[in-house]
């Protein structure tokens, strides 16, 4: 199967060996060969679908099992069952542990978890085995195991598409991906969320890697990263944590953008809001190590889940596409439940901007000449920018910061 086989840079090969080669179109050689790569990529989308699903329908034998009241496994975590997904069938160990668990909390953060050396404790209505925003999973992971897909991660599904156009898509490509993903018969089976990649481009950090929104597949953002985020109209509490990572590769510290509207918790931050000095271990251009002391304004927040055990609906912008809930409803992940720790710069700019996110939790500060319209929208779509600290977070506490203008690449 080319799909695993095959490593990524030769279908960039093979396509660049196909747009650049003369009457491409009576090469009949050369179109057999396309034809298998385009092949091979609806294969392996199918069986990532496949696979997601055989994961989700073991996963609820597995909570039921557990939640029965004649079961002797009530309240506890089954026996290790090994998956036969697995490509070289291996047999996996009995029990895993997630990498965070031997870190210590945080000494200089008055939001540290109180179970600093073991799992986080779990809030009621969220599953233990939810992944942590490092990438390494819980209990949950000892009933499915499958390189090509992992529980409460995105799929990332495969088209081949040969783009004149470079790494760059265009609207002409981006359709071709969308029929391809018809032509595989996995359109119906697409999640908001969901990234596909056009494997002619490369395998260079994101080139080539779209999201399913619902209804049409979207670039990534590259406003503030090089490397592309998430768009602004895929909800992030929608999402676990850790969904995209590793799936959308985030360039430099490694902490993706997100878009958060913390407005709903205003009153919990401005409440719980301080100024603080944080100590940070930084890297000297001679291999060296020394502490930075700076200042932050640092706040949290708690999402909690209903009283009532239903999920929590999100409210989002007009321009968002239709979730996968009834009636194309956006609901809270679990994965959020717990603390969330917001930080901020330690100047009056920083605060300023943390105080404009929480929409009216804070008294009213005097403003200059109005805005225009452009510029107000575009202060508008800026408060809902955040990073997560992937270092510091962990499940049921996760780490936010903001993000400010300065840190925009793109002209506005």
């Amino acid at each position: 199967m080319h799909g695993v086989s095959l490593p990524g840079h030769l279908y960039a090969r093979h396509a660049e060996t196909y747009l650049h080669a003369e009457n491409r179109e009576r090469n009949r050689r050369l179109r057999a060969l396309i034809s298998s790569l385009q092949a091979a990529c609806r294969s392996y989308s199918r069986v990532v679908l496949r696979l997601r699903a055989q994961a989700e329908a073991e996963a609820r034998a597995h909570a039921a099992a557990v939640n029965s009241p004649s079961s002797p496994f009530r309240g506890k975590e089954l026996p290790s069952v090994k998956s036969t997904t697995s490509v070289n069938n291996v047999p996996q160990s009995k029990k895993t542990f997630s990498r965070n668990s031997s870190r210590a909390p945080s000494p200089t953060s008055s939001y540290s978890h109180p179970h600093g050396h073991g799992r986080a404790a779990s809030m009621p209505g969220q599953s233990s085995a939810t992944p942590s925003i490092n990438g390494h999973g819980g209990a949950s992971s000892s009933v499915f195991h499958s390189p090509l897909f992992r529980l409460r991660r995105a799929p990332l599904l495969q088209v081949f598409v040969p783009s004149p156009d470079g790494d760059w898509l265009s609207d002409t490509s981006v359709m071709e991906c969308e029929k391809e993903l018809k032509r595989a018969g996995v359109l119906h089976l697409l999640r908001p969320g969901d990234v596909v990649w056009d494997t002619a481009v490369g395998d260079e950090g994101n080139a080539g890697r779209m999201v399913w929104d619902g209804g049409y597949l979207i670039d990534l953002d590259y406003t503030y990263s090089r490397g592309g985020d998430l768009p602004k109209y895929l909800p992030t509490l929608a999402f676990p944590p850790s969904y995209f990572h590793r799936v959308v590769r985030t360039m430099g510290s490694g902490n993706p953008v997100c878009h958060i509207d913390v407005a709903a918790w205003g009153d919990e931050i401005a409440t719980n809001l301080q100024l603080i000095q944080d100590r940070t271990k930084t890297e000297t251009p001679q291999g060296g190590h020394h502490m930075v002391v700076r200042w932050l304004h640092r706040s949290s927040f708690t999402v909690r889940p209903a009283a009532d055990g239903k999920r929590l609906r999100l409210i989002v912008p007009r321009d968002v596409g239709p979730g996968p809930g009834p009636g194309g409803a956006w609901f809270i992940d679990p994965g959020w439940f717990g603390t969330v720790v917001v930080e901020a710069e330690g100047t009056n700019e920083g605060l300023a901007d943390l105080q404009a996110r929480c929409r009216g939790a804070f008294p009213p500060r005097a403003v200059g000449a109005p805005l225009s319209p452009e510029r107000a929208a575009r202060m508008e779509a800026q408060r809902s920018v955040f990073r997560i600290l992937r270092e510091k977070s962990r499940p049921g506490e996760i780490w936010i910061r903001t993000v400010t203008e300065k840190e925009r690449l793109l002209p506005p």
